[in-house]
């Protein structure tokens, strides 16, 4: 990956829409070699996807949820029918497995602390192995998602 390819990759993380020939024109190469490095970067999973950001506000999902999850053993069984249970939650829009203590973080997307509620007692308690789960509220968000730094 040379300067060019990180420079069509931050013009890309800010604006996936543009035309080729504006990202071309953006990194200094005409549109048929910066189409070429786009595929290129595509087909090496460089580039995984594009979407559209969402406000969560506007589809009902303003109250942000990040949960701490414990398990009660640590086995490749308890593991994979949590994580499996888990991916059948489309409330936990993000989660990532840790080292250490706790074992899991989530980051939830609901539409108030009722529904977290519900969520919580009728869904993440249920889910394999779980023996603990420690959530915070946010309160602001500061920083939202703006791409990686290239």
């Amino acid at each position: 990956m040379d300067s060019i390819d990180r420079r069509i990759l931050r013009e890309l993380q800010d604006n996936g829409r543009l035309t080729n020939a504006d990202l071309a024109h953006r990194v200094g190469l005409s549109a048929s070699p910066c189409l070429r490095r786009v595929r290129q970067l595509e087909d090496e999973k460089i580039i995984s996807g594009y979407r559209a950001v969402i406000a969560p506000a506007a589809v009902g999902r303003g109250f942000e949820v990040f949960a701490t999850i414990e398990l009660q053993a640590k086995d490749r069984d308890t593991i994979t029918a949590f994580e499996e249970g888990l991916d059948g939650i489309p409330d936990v829009v993000e989660a990532y497995r840790l080292f250490g203590v706790p074992d899991y973080l989530l980051r939830v997307a609901v539409a108030d602390i009722s529904a977290y509620e519900v969520l919580c007692i009728e869904r993440l308690t249920s889910l394999p192995g779980v023996t603990k789960i420690n959530s915070q509220i946010t309160m602001k968000r500061l920083k939202d998602r703006g791409g990686l730094p290239l």
